[in-house]
């Protein structure tokens, strides 16, 4: 392997009995945008925490940058690996400034002072995140969806080459999902930033990812670790390029839902079909069951 984030054979379960995340093995190369998608309960937060070094293996290896993740005192993996969870309500009643100032705090001397550097990046990942509007007030008073923007403006602000986001978009309205991504997307194509999000989004992911980690289910097949587009039995997921890996059989067998596959340009998009969906018949009449003409 030789991507900036390497798993091989990882496993890990709560408890002895149950184990969520069974011997998976993939690599994310430098500046790729990688989806992990699947079903409640597949392990998706599990392994962020497990990249983000919150939660140790019970067997296989994580290399962040080529070292092992253990390795890293918690200060050094902080310059390199930005975390932004999913939406809670803050303790403290921090001004939305200092939030995003927090990020900076691994990259301060001896003193701890911030300097006009520091505050020329957090008023950048403000503004960046069309947040600046909020800084002077109190985190507690914004809405789910305007918070979540500000940890992801923190997350910039710590200007780490690794991003890794746990539904970066679940509290936020059209315009700013797709403004989250899109902002994503920059970072990731202009800046080179490799980055990670869980979501359940896959119109999203189908749009913007290169690369998916698609979890849960049984037989699927992914990628052999030393190629995106080599293909191997294994047991409970599948990886590999993002247009390979989202087709209605695969989301069938992973979610358990019937989806409606169509395209606009060379995108293609998913419309779940729930037992009451309106023209099923008609779709059902259809050859392939999923595919319009």
């Amino acid at each position: 392997m030789s991507g900036i984030i390497e798993v091989e054979h990882l496993s890990f379960g709560y408890t002895p009995q149950s184990e969520i995340l069974k011997d998976i093995s993939f690599e994310v190369k430098a500046g790729t945008f990688l989806a992990i998608v699947g079903p409640n309960g597949a392990g998706k937060t599990t392994l962020l925490n497990l990249l983000c070094g919150l939660l140790r293996p019970e067997a296989g290896s994580i290399r962040i940058d080529a070292a092992r993740i253990e390795s890293y005192s918690v200060k050094e993996l902080a310059q390199i690996i930005a975390v932004v969870r999913q939406e809670f309500v803050p303790v403290f009643d921090f001004t939305v400034t200092e939030v995003v100032s927090m990020a900076r705090t691994p990259y301060w001397g001896t003193f701890g002072f911030e300097s006009k550097t520091d505050r020329e990046i957090v008023d950048e990942a403000l503004k960046a995140t069309d947040t600046a509007q909020f800084a002077p007030r109190s985190l507690g008073t914004l809405s789910g969806g305007e918070r979540q923007r500000v940890f992801i403006a923190r997350a910039l602000a710590q200007n780490t080459p690794i991003l890794l986001l746990d539904e970066p978009t679940s509290f936020l309205d059209l315009k700013h999902q797709v403004g989250i991504y899109d902002l994503l997307k920059a970072a990731q194509v202009e800046k080179g930033k490799t980055i990670v999000a869980v979501t359940h989004d896959i119109n999203l992911a189908a749009q913007y990812c290169d690369v998916t980690l698609l979890l849960g289910g049984t037989e699927l097949s992914h990628a052999a670790p030393q190629s995106q587009n080599a293909t191997q039995a294994r047991s409970n997921y599948h990886v590999g390029k993002t247009k390979d890996v989202f087709s209605p059989e695969q989301i069938e067998k992973v979610f358990g839902v019937r989806v409606f596959a169509g395209n606009v340009g060379q995108e293609k998009f998913f419309i779940p079909l729930g037992k009451f969906a309106k023209d099923i018949r008609q779709i059902d009449n259809k050859p392939d069951g999923c595919q319009p003409k």
